[in-house]
Protein backbone atom coordinates (compact mmCIF):
# COMPACT_ATOMS: atom_id res chain seq x y z
CA UNK A 1 0.00 0.00 0.00
CA UNK A 2 1.50 3.17 -0.84
CA UNK A 3 1.48 6.20 1.80
CA UNK A 4 -1.24 8.93 1.12
CA UNK A 5 1.25 11.76 2.20
CA UNK A 6 3.87 10.63 -0.19
CA UNK A 7 1.42 10.08 -2.87
CA UNK A 8 -0.41 13.30 -2.36
CA UNK A 9 3.20 14.95 -3.20
CA UNK A 10 3.38 13.60 -6.56
CA UNK A 11 3.08 16.32 -9.73
CA UNK A 12 4.73 13.27 -11.92
CA UNK A 13 4.77 10.39 -13.00
CA UNK A 14 7.37 9.42 -15.05
CA UNK A 15 7.51 5.38 -16.58
CA UNK A 16 10.51 3.17 -17.89
CA UNK A 17 9.63 1.50 -21.02
CA UNK A 18 11.04 -1.88 -21.92
CA UNK A 19 9.61 -4.31 -19.14
CA UNK A 20 6.95 -2.13 -17.53
CA UNK A 21 5.12 -0.51 -20.83
CA UNK A 22 6.04 -3.45 -22.49
CA UNK A 23 6.37 -7.24 -21.68
CA UNK A 24 10.54 -6.70 -22.63
CA UNK A 25 10.06 -8.25 -25.75
CA UNK A 26 11.31 -6.63 -29.29
CA UNK A 27 10.61 -8.00 -32.38
CA UNK A 28 13.38 -6.73 -34.76
CA UNK A 29 13.13 -7.83 -38.57
CA UNK A 30 13.48 -6.12 -41.92
CA UNK A 31 10.58 -5.30 -44.22
CA UNK A 32 11.35 -3.91 -47.84
CA UNK A 33 14.98 -4.23 -46.89
CA UNK A 34 14.04 -1.67 -44.05
CA UNK A 35 14.50 -2.44 -40.47
CA UNK A 36 11.38 -2.56 -38.39
CA UNK A 37 10.72 -3.40 -34.77
CA UNK A 38 7.43 -4.11 -32.92
CA UNK A 39 6.86 -3.94 -29.00
CA UNK A 40 3.36 -4.93 -27.35
CA UNK A 41 2.14 -2.42 -25.08
CA UNK A 42 -1.13 -3.07 -22.79
CA UNK A 43 -4.30 -0.86 -23.87
CA UNK A 44 -5.17 -1.03 -20.35
CA UNK A 45 -1.95 0.54 -19.43
CA UNK A 46 -2.93 3.36 -21.77
CA UNK A 47 -6.37 4.11 -20.88
CA UNK A 48 -4.90 4.73 -17.28
CA UNK A 49 -2.78 6.87 -18.06
CA UNK A 50 -6.23 9.03 -19.65
CA UNK A 51 -7.22 8.69 -16.48
CA UNK A 52 -3.49 9.77 -14.54
CA UNK A 53 -3.85 12.85 -16.75
CA UNK A 54 -7.46 13.74 -15.71
CA UNK A 55 -6.48 13.70 -12.51
CA UNK A 56 -4.13 16.72 -13.04
CA UNK A 57 -0.55 14.56 -13.21
CA UNK A 58 1.88 15.08 -15.85
CA UNK A 59 3.37 11.82 -17.54
CA UNK A 60 7.11 11.21 -18.99
CA UNK A 61 8.49 8.27 -20.54
CA UNK A 62 12.14 8.20 -19.76
CA UNK A 63 13.71 5.02 -21.95
CA UNK A 64 17.25 3.17 -22.17
CA UNK A 65 16.15 2.36 -25.82
CA UNK A 66 15.67 4.40 -28.86
CA UNK A 67 12.84 3.07 -30.75
CA UNK A 68 10.30 4.39 -33.01
CA UNK A 69 7.28 2.02 -31.94
CA UNK A 70 8.00 3.58 -28.19
CA UNK A 71 7.43 7.36 -29.94
CA UNK A 72 4.52 5.87 -32.58
CA UNK A 73 2.85 4.79 -28.84
CA UNK A 74 3.53 7.67 -26.72
CA UNK A 75 1.84 9.94 -29.70
CA UNK A 76 -0.17 7.93 -30.03
CA UNK A 77 -1.55 8.02 -26.07
CA UNK A 78 -0.76 11.81 -26.08
CA UNK A 79 2.34 11.65 -24.45
CA UNK A 80 4.68 14.25 -25.08
CA UNK A 81 7.19 13.95 -23.21
CA UNK A 82 9.16 11.35 -24.20
CA UNK A 83 13.04 10.72 -23.84
CA UNK A 84 14.88 7.79 -25.35
CA UNK A 85 18.74 7.36 -24.97
CA UNK A 86 20.58 4.77 -25.63
CA UNK A 87 22.78 4.48 -22.89
CA UNK A 88 20.18 4.38 -20.31
CA UNK A 89 21.37 7.46 -18.70
CA UNK A 90 17.97 8.46 -16.95
CA UNK A 91 19.19 9.97 -13.48
CA UNK A 92 20.30 12.96 -16.12
CA UNK A 93 16.88 12.75 -18.31
CA UNK A 94 14.51 12.76 -14.93
CA UNK A 95 17.11 15.94 -13.57
CA UNK A 96 15.94 17.78 -16.39
CA UNK A 97 12.47 16.91 -16.26
CA UNK A 98 12.23 18.39 -12.42
CA UNK A 99 14.22 21.44 -13.34
CA UNK A 100 11.89 22.38 -16.50
CA UNK A 101 9.05 21.81 -13.82
CA UNK A 102 10.82 23.33 -10.86
CA UNK A 103 9.98 20.20 -8.93
CA UNK A 104 11.88 18.29 -6.12
CA UNK A 105 12.45 14.75 -5.82
CA UNK A 106 9.53 14.29 -3.80
CA UNK A 107 7.05 15.08 -6.43
CA UNK A 108 7.70 12.35 -8.95
CA UNK A 109 6.04 8.95 -8.72
CA UNK A 110 8.88 6.61 -10.75
CA UNK A 111 7.77 3.24 -12.45
CA UNK A 112 10.96 0.79 -13.09
CA UNK A 113 11.94 -2.90 -13.62
CA UNK A 114 15.68 -2.63 -14.06
CA UNK A 115 19.26 -1.99 -13.16
CA UNK A 116 19.27 1.28 -15.49
CA UNK A 117 16.24 2.63 -12.92
CA UNK A 118 17.57 2.12 -9.32
CA UNK A 119 20.01 5.69 -9.96
CA UNK A 120 16.59 7.60 -10.39
CA UNK A 121 14.20 5.31 -8.07
CA UNK A 122 16.39 6.31 -4.87
CA UNK A 123 16.03 9.46 -5.52
CA UNK A 124 11.89 9.67 -6.00
CA UNK A 125 9.02 9.94 -3.38
CA UNK A 126 7.12 6.91 -4.83
CA UNK A 127 9.49 4.23 -6.61
CA UNK A 128 7.54 1.89 -7.82
CA UNK A 129 8.04 -1.56 -9.04
CA UNK A 130 6.90 -4.00 -11.68
CA UNK A 131 6.16 -7.90 -10.82
CA UNK A 132 9.30 -8.78 -13.23
CA UNK A 133 11.80 -6.24 -11.96
CA UNK A 134 14.89 -7.33 -10.45
CA UNK A 135 15.50 -7.40 -7.08
CA UNK A 136 17.40 -4.68 -6.75
CA UNK A 137 14.50 -2.34 -8.15
CA UNK A 138 12.40 -4.10 -6.04
CA UNK A 139 13.93 -3.34 -2.74
CA UNK A 140 13.75 0.19 -3.65
CA UNK A 141 10.33 0.13 -4.24
CA UNK A 142 7.46 1.59 -1.99
CA UNK A 143 4.53 -0.63 -4.35
CA UNK A 144 5.66 -3.58 -6.11
CA UNK A 145 2.49 -4.51 -8.77
CA UNK A 146 1.04 -7.84 -8.77
CA UNK A 147 0.91 -7.43 -12.43
CA UNK A 148 4.06 -7.92 -14.92
CA UNK A 149 5.40 -5.36 -17.40
CA UNK A 150 3.68 -4.82 -20.65
CA UNK A 151 0.35 -6.87 -18.64
CA UNK A 152 -1.75 -4.41 -17.07
CA UNK A 153 1.25 -3.10 -13.83
CA UNK A 154 0.80 0.32 -15.04
CA UNK A 155 -2.91 0.56 -15.02
CA UNK A 156 -2.20 -0.80 -11.49
CA UNK A 157 0.04 1.32 -10.53
CA UNK A 158 -1.66 4.15 -11.84
CA UNK A 159 -4.30 3.36 -9.47
CA UNK A 160 -2.78 2.52 -6.07
CA UNK A 161 -1.15 5.93 -6.84
CA UNK A 162 -4.77 7.88 -7.10
CA UNK A 163 -5.84 5.86 -4.39
CA UNK A 164 -3.29 6.50 -2.00
CA UNK A 165 -4.46 10.36 -2.69
CA UNK A 166 -8.20 10.00 -3.13
CA UNK A 167 -8.65 10.43 -6.45
CA UNK A 168 -9.18 7.49 -8.06
CA UNK A 169 -13.04 7.91 -8.88
CA UNK A 170 -13.33 11.14 -9.32
CA UNK A 171 -10.78 10.73 -12.20
CA UNK A 172 -12.85 7.84 -13.48
CA UNK A 173 -15.99 9.86 -13.41
CA UNK A 174 -14.42 12.56 -15.01
CA UNK A 175 -13.38 10.18 -17.96
CA UNK A 176 -16.97 8.49 -17.99
CA UNK A 177 -17.84 12.82 -18.62
CA UNK A 178 -15.62 13.35 -21.55
CA UNK A 179 -17.59 10.00 -23.14
CA UNK A 180 -20.66 11.64 -22.98
CA UNK A 181 -21.86 9.84 -19.74
CA UNK A 182 -23.40 11.63 -17.02
CA UNK A 183 -24.78 9.03 -14.86
CA UNK A 184 -22.34 8.20 -11.60
CA UNK A 185 -21.30 5.00 -11.81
Amino acid sequence: MLDGAAAARVRLVVLDVDGVLTDNGVLIGSVGGERVEFKRFDVQDGLGLAVLRLAGLEVAVVSGRVSDATRFRMRELGIDEVVQDDGARKLPAVRRLLAARDLDWTAVCYVGDDLADVPVMRRVGVPIAVQNAVPEVKELARFVTERKGGDGAVREAIEMLLRARGEWDAAVQRYYRERGDDEKA
